[in-house]
């Protein structure tokens, strides 16, 4: 697989591709053609405190999680309807999971597949893997037990094998965490167990590229011991791509995204020139490139992937930073020039740690967690950048 880095094509033309092998900082510039509708605002009976972002179904309707909140405070799945509609498809007790945040995929059989960070069968009750219909019929898949894993606070990836892959945060042989694989039958594998020196703590999820492995970050370990991106085989052989060492970026809590271009995409919530976070790109082989270094006023402390839009520009959240210091949406080009499209002011939203989604509209859609609204218990909104 190549990443090109000379020219990169995308619908509208093409855009200059800067040949950097040092950090490139930059300046952004606020805009005000965005429009930030509000479509559901959570009451704690129909769910609390989305983290995790939205996935659009094949079927329109967007699917997501709460991590608190409803029948048993354990969080919920829920769908939106295309008109708006929100339906809580099951509420998670304990023994079927607790506490998802994480981004669900939709499979080749067009079921959702998820995690919980906690809950699960007794004595197992470090985590589920879970599979969810469209109407609402939930299967615990797996129970982590602390040796094959502890909390999954990542979503999974169908590969292109028919199985699952994802990672824990904790647990395995050493407790720095797992790569794992499970089967739509909910047969669980663990890959590799984490040493501090390949990684700590991984808390994001994982990319299949076309070369058929798998690409992820850790968020502690590695040389430096400020992160690691990595990548593995389906068999769990695990090569170490980088160590950020703070200049370059620090805690890489968000996973990557395959950009058009072959190259990955990805933020770290600390390090670079202002230790506020960074945008970064990573060729295959690793060489890594620093795009943007947060600055407070433009955002802070970006913790949710990327997404590449139809434009061929990338969109990602920063949890602070911004106007008023209740986080930003932003956009931000593959050569690195930033625009910051959003600074929450809590009525709109608080802290945005999740992702956002384009929808076969072109708009993009975002969970936050909390706000200054009616109930307080988070919202899913829609984000217009052609009003």
């Amino acid at each position: 697989m190549k990443c090109l880095n000379s020219t990169w094509f995308n619908p509208l033309g093409l855009i200059s591709f800067l040949l950097l092998s040092t950090s490139l900082v930059t300046s952004s510039k606020a805009v005000s053609a965005v429009a930030v509708n509000t479509l559901v605002r959570f009451t704690k009976s129909n769910g609390s405190s989305p983290i995790a972002g939205l996935v659009q179904g094949s079927d329109g309707n967007f699917y997501g999680t709460t991590s608190y909140g409803e029948l048993y405070l354990a969080g919920t799945v829920f769908k939106i309807t295309s008109s708006g509609d929100l339906i809580t498809l099951a509420s998670f007790n304990g023994s079927n999971g607790n506490g998802s945040v994480a981004t669900l995929v939709e499979g080749k059989d067009h079921n959702f597949y998820g995690t919980t960070s906690a809950g699960g069968v007794k004595n197992n009750s470090r985590g589920t893997v879970f599979k969810i219909t469209p109407s609402g019929r939930l299967t615990t898949l797996a129970s982590f037990n602390g040796s094959n894993g502890n909390e999954p606070v990542a979503g999974l990836v169908e590969g292109s094998d028919g199985n699952f892959y994802g990672t824990t945060k904790y647990g395995g042989v050493n407790n720095d965490g797992t790569v794992f694989k499970i089967t739509p039958r909910g047969v669980l594998t663990t890959l590799v167990s984490f040493n501090g020196n390949n990684g700590t703590y991984p808390t994001a999820g994982l990319v299949q590229s076309s070369d058929g492995d798998f690409y992820g970050t850790t968020s502690a370990g590695g040389a430096s011991g400020y992160g690691t991106v990595f990548k593995i085989t389906s068999s769990g052989v695990l090569t170490t791509l980088i160590s950020f060492n703070g200049s370059n970026g620090n805690y890489p809590i968000a996973g990557l995204v395959l950009g058009s271009n072959g190259c990955f995409y990805g933020t770290t919530a600390l390090g670079g020139v202002n230790n506020n976070g960074t945008v970064f790109k990573l060729t295959p082989n690793g060489i890594l490139t620093t795009l943007v270094s947060f600055n407070d006023s433009n955002g802070n402390y970006p913790i949710a992937s990327l997404v590449q839009g139809s434009n061929g520009n990338f969109y990602g959240t920063t949890e602070y930073g911004g106007a008023n210091n209740d986080g930003t949406v932003f956009e931000v080009t593959p050569s690195g020039d930033l625009t910051t499209l959003v600074s929450f002011n809590g009525s709109n939203g608080n802290y945005p740690a999740a992702g956002l989604v384009q929808s076969s509209n072109g708009n993009f859609y975002g969970t936050i967690p909390y706000d200054n609204g009616v109930s307080g218990h988070g919202m899913v909104y829609e984000l217009i950048t052609n009003p």
